[in-house]
């Protein structure tokens, strides 16, 4: 099995990095990592610019870097991830 990287904990850790102590976090689960992934692929392949620099990347590939990057944010977790 391949290692992934970033980690689902590092991409969690970078959605939640602005959370203050006593907040409950934005991102709780693995899963909203991959909702808001998923849709900002999505995004990409609708013709959304890309924010970082993405060239011979997937638009997934490019959706988990910029989440890690923090060029995007996950707003919510309620089911469908809200993207910033």
């Amino acid at each position: 099995m391949a290692m992934l990287h970033p980690t689902y904990n590092d991409l969690m850790d970078t959605a939640n990095k602005n959370v203050a102590d006593g907040e409950a976090p934005v991102v709780k689960s693995r899963y909203s990592v991959v909702l808001a992934a998923a849709k900002r692929a999505r995004q990409i392949v609708a013709g959304a610019p890309e924010l970082i620099d993405a060239k011979d990347k997937k638009p997934l590939s490019a959706a988990v870097e910029e989440l890690y990057e923090g060029k995007i944010q996950i707003l919510s977790e309620d089911g469908d991830s809200a993207i910033e």
